[in-house]
């Protein structure tokens, strides 16, 4: 596919050199239109000076997912919008390092941070991407990488996934394609049939190497191979991706993990199957919400018994202790009390506690939370939380709460 209009520019070392400049310029205070009106007074085409400004505000988003080293890499808002997070990427890296693989094939790599992470760690990347002007910003990416550790820089293969040669790699990580082909105003694609490359051949190479796999956190578990480890993830309490990981990369003994990364640390719960949940038990002090990778991973009755905790309601991921266990692994609040579930008590009980702040959290209940927060006509000083949910006998229950 061909680059947007004005982008190849920012291939060139005066393209980079202007961009560099805008960013530094708008990260003074500088609105757009200033710098656009600028940039057309030296002659830079119109196509270019949009091409610079939208790569700008790509690298400020980019912050969230790469921290300061976005400035120097390059993105398009397709990519930047399906790519790993760095952090999470050095996760993957780790376990090829520790698998002994030297070289690894990232098929599929985007802009490449799967293969950064693993140069990073002395890893050598054969990378490879469907997209010719994508495989280029990579090619630039894993340069700033490269260069950074006094290596040198891996050439990106522009290329189909199935037809990659594989010879000398000793790995494989594959991060199928789950949107529409673009650069930007991509839609995801309904069917894991439509997954380019698809799941058969990612599985298929599977049984010839250690193979990492990426896929979306709402993956069909049905879809997942007996022998792979399933691994969710998380970071800072939203789900990013389903891991399989097959062969060498696979841990023995552990078929299913949930890994969270919050507050910069990482922590993990691990099980050989899905655990089963505890008991039902009547609402103690504490209520618990897993974090969603442990929901995703069905370990929410080994969470339960590490803080011996027991299910608020069938089927529904919150716990409910007695005593306060700090954990990484879900949000926790104290129990001030039941207040009425039905909504016009619910109303009046909110008025007469003066809760002008409220956060509302439900599971097991069809309640909006947002146009409830405006027909409860919140008002006064005080704060807290309601969790909205049902109880050990199935009924509507609403618990006011506050963050521990």
């Amino acid at each position: 596919m061909s680059a947007l209009p004005g982008w190849e520019a920012l291939l060139t070392d005066e393209g980079l050199g202007l961009l560099n400049r805008t960013s530094e310029a708008l990260e003074g205070g500088a609105s757009g239109d200033q710098v656009q009106r600028e940039l057309r007074a030296t002659g830079v085409s119109p196509d270019v000076v949009a091409a610079i400004l939208t790569q700008a505000g790509l690298r400020q988003r980019a912050k969230s997912k790469f921290g300061e080293l976005a400035r120097e890499l390059l993105f398009t808002p397709a990519s930047l919008e399906q790519a790993t997070r760095l952090t999470v990427a050095r996760g993957h890296a780790r376990r090829y390092s520790a698998a002994g693989c030297s070289r690894v094939a990232d098929l599929g790599c985007g802009i490449g941070t799967e293969s950064m992470a693993l140069l990073e760690l002395g890893i050598e990347p054969f990378a490879v991407e469907l997209d010719g002007f994508t495989a280029k910003l990579a090619e630039h990416n894993l340069s700033v990488i490269a260069a950074r550790h006094g290596r040198s820089a891996p050439s990106v293969h522009a290329g189909n996934a199935t037809d990659a040669p594989l010879d000398g790699v000793d790995g494989a990580f594959l991060d199928p394609a789950r949107r529409t082909a673009g650069h930007r105003d991509t839609r995801r694609v309904a069917s894991p049939d439509d997954y380019s490359p698809s799941l058969d051949f990612a599985f298929g190479l599977a049984e010839r190497l250690p193979v990492g796999v990426k896929l979306g956190p709402g993956l069909d578990r049905e879809l997942i191979p007996a022998d792979a480890e399933a691994q969710w993830v998380s970071v800072d309490g939203h789900v990013v991706e389903t891991a399989l990981w097959f062969g060498a990369l696979a841990r023995p003994g552990v078929g299913r993990a949930a890994l969270v990364h919050r507050g910069g640390k990482t922590h993990e719960l691990t099980a050989a199957t899905d655990s089963a949940d505890v008991d039902v038990r009547d609402l103690g002090q504490f209520l618990y919400e897993p974090d969603g990778a442990v929901i995703r991973a069905r370990l929410i009755g080994q969470l339960a018994e590490s803080l011996d905790a027991g299910m608020v309601a069938p089927g529904i991921a919150y716990l409910t202790a007695d005593s306060l266990t700090p954990t990484p692994f879900a949000q926790t609040f104290r129990v001030i009390e039941t207040l009425p579930a039905r909504e016009k008590d619910l109303r009046r009980a909110i008025a007469a506690r003066g809760i002008g702040r409220l956060e509302i959290k439900k599971r097991g209940s069809d309640v909006d939370p947002a146009a409830l927060r405006k027909r409860l006509k919140l008002s006064g000083s005080a704060e807290g939380t309601l969790v909205l949910t049902r109880d050990r006998n199935g009924k509507h229950a609403a618990i006011l709460c506050d963050r521990c």
